[in-house]
């Protein structure tokens, strides 16, 4: 019985890694294609833009849908649906034959790859109550490295074959990821796992006729109280939280390199530069998650990571070309609160339907949130003929940041936010 348990613990060990490994693969693997890719097919200035939007744009439609299906199905099922669909879009695209084609297929593919976002908080949650931290940072590191590896391959793997090759190739890892989540639900099944969210500060349960409020422990099979996250403090506080670490994040991905060069670095300083903003998420990822889980509160190093954001982003609009690579990796440690984030979406729930609405709100509105920043980063830029304004209004979601991690890294529930429905 003991190695049936843990050949199960290894098995969801394995496709939960493997799954997060795929989740930004069909984003990153596109853009050092591009104008391989617009050989075959044309890609407009206008339609570059709007392929960059897609990948946040699809993460929050289906961040927003997937919390509904979870009521509908087994969070295992929800997850090989979505591997299914990303796989799909990612075929499907490469045989595209017009560019309006390409483009929705590439948001099937990104739909899948959403769903994907939202479903894995609440399978660490349900599958290892007591390693919620090892696995966050297990999983989001897997995510970085998912990141990087496609960007680093993909012309490569282009030039030996074709850039269809070496879009749909990553649909290859995408079914791998696919294997155990099979084994596992045909597999006979065992007693579930207890879920619970590790280190919950508060003890109390509320039961009544109809919802009942789990305190820390094992989770029962009662229903979760009916919660509107819309009134949720603590949801809002996480969305303000993920939704401008993505902002911020994705704004120097789409900008950094224009901001080194305009200061005189050249193109190849510049990708450097920005590979090193990119290189540092690696560390945070495995760190982060492993340091939070053992604070109850968890708000000091939101602090620490905010400091090295203002400082980064003061050295970059001051002083760009001298101590560049300082100042990238102070603004390079900022995003550390995107691991964090998603650790708090376990460490704020007591149930699985608690963690799957509060993961599909806080990323679903957060990448809607998100797809406003390299946008209005670039309008400033253009209207006002330099980096300040720019770099003002990342201030200003720093400001929202900070007052979000406020709210979520408090020693509290989102269940608690429903108790006097509860009561």
């Amino acid at each position: 019985m003991i190695v049936k348990k843990q050949y199960k613990a290894w098995l969801f060990v394995a496709a939960i890694i493997l799954t997060a490994l795929t989740l930004r693969a069909a984003v990153t693997v596109v853009p050092p294609l591009i104008s391989t890719i617009n050989d075959d097919l044309p890609l407009s200035t206008a339609t570059i833009g709007i392929l960059g939007m897609l990948p946040t744009a699809a993460f929050a439609v289906f961040g927003f849908l997937t919390p509904y299906m979870i009521r509908w199905a087994s969070l295992e099922r929800l997850i090989v649906l979505a591997i299914v669909v990303g796989i799909v879009g990612q075929v499907a695209r490469v045989l595209a034959p017009t560019t309006p084609l390409f483009l929705l297929f590439s948001v099937v593919a990104f739909g899948g790859l959403g769903a994907g976002n939202v479903l894995l908080p609440p399978l660490v949650k349900k599958h290892f109550p007591t390693k919620i931290g090892l696995m966050t940072a297990l999983y989001v590191t897997s995510i970085s490295i998912g990141t990087a590896l496609p960007a680093q391959l993909s012309v490569p793997i282009a030039d030996a074959t074709s850039w269809q090759f070496s879009l749909a190739a990553w649909s290859g890892l995408s079914t791998i990821a696919l294997i155990p989540w099979l084994v596992a639900l045909i597999s006979p099944r065992t007693t579930p796992a207890p879920t619970s969210a590790v280190n919950a500060p508060t003890a109390a349960v509320l039961q009544s006729e109809k919802t009942v409020r789990f305190a820390p422990g094992p989770v029962p099979t009662a229903p979760a109280p009916k919660m509107n996250l819309w009134r949720s403090p603590t949801a809002w506080g996480l969305m303000f939280m993920f939704g401008c670490t993505s902002l911020n994040t994705y704004s120097m991905f789409a900008w950094l390199p224009e901001i080194l060069t305009e200061a005189g670095l050249d193109r190849g300083q510049a990708g450097s530069m920005l590979a090193l903003f990119a290189a540092l998420g690696l560390p945070l990822s495995l760190t982060i998650p492993l340091i939070a889980a053992k604070m109850r509160n968890p708000f000091p190093a939101v602090v620490v990571m905010l400091a090295c954001f203002v400082a980064g982003y003061l050295g970059l609009l001051l002083s760009p070309a001298s101590g560049t690579w300082l100042w990238v990796s102070l603004a390079g440690l900022g995003p550390g609160t995107f691991p964090l984030s998603l650790l708090l979406i376990n460490h704020r729930t007591r149930t699985q339907i608690g963690a799957g609405l509060l993961s599909g709100f806080s990323q679903g509105m957060g990448y809607a949130l998100a797809c406003t920043g390299p946008l209005f980063f670039g309008l400033l830029h253009q209207w006002t003929g330099s980096w300040t304004a720019p770099f003002m209004f990342l201030f200003v979601t720093l400001l929202l940041l900070g007052a979000g991690a406020w709210i979520i890294c408090r020693p509290k529930m989102l269940e608690d936010d429903f108790a006097p429905a509860a009561g």
